[in-house]
């Protein structure tokens, strides 16, 4: 039988080790705290994007000059993503690679998207670009941006869309 002695030694080891398995799980979580509380770009999605409604700008590069933006798409349930996006010729452009989202098959339903940068909305359309010369010239922009070129730059496999001008229906 053990003495009071060995008790307490076995007691302090149980002990020991349990602070520090949970020091070691808290070590574990911890990056994965500061990924989604200090990282802005995740890809969840949301509702109905809330801010002030803009004018259609006469330039867009100030207002997406943002790492990331929010796109709100189906107006009838809308649905709204975190993007990355890119300003070619004063035209911003969003881009899904060659993922089939479903904010990408909204816009195949319907066209009509909100962007938002900061608290401005911007009601816009989106149609997507299948143009191999203009991948080329989106390519060099989002590397220029982003410090790397799209995964994916077979342009008929990808979801790359101009957002334009919406006239109000």
């Amino acid at each position: 039988m053990p003495n009071f002695k060995t008790k307490i030694v076995y007691f302090s080891l149980s002990l020991s080790l349990k602070l520090f398995s949970d020091f070691m799980r808290a070590l574990y979580f911890f990056p994965w705290l500061l990924l989604f509380v200090g990282c802005h770009y995740l890809p969840f999605s949301s509702g109905k994007l809330s801010g002030q409604d803009e004018k259609y700008p006469d330039y867009w590069e100030a207002i997406i000059e943002r790492q990331i933006i929010q796109l709100e798409t189906n107006p009838l349930e809308p649905y709204s993503v975190n993007l990355w996006i890119v300003n070619i010729e004063n035209k911003p452009y969003v881009y899904a690679g060659d993922n089939y989202a479903a904010w990408v098959k909204n816009i195949e339903s319907d066209p009509r998207v909100v962007l938002k940068s900061g608290n401005s909305l911007y009601r816009l359309k989106a149609q997507r670009v299948l143009n191999a010369d203009f991948f080329k010239k989106f390519a060099v922009a989002w590397e220029e941006k982003y410090g790397n070129r799209p995964r994916n730059e077979n342009y008929s496999e990808t979801y790359l869309f101009q957002l334009s001008r919406r006239e109000e229906r």
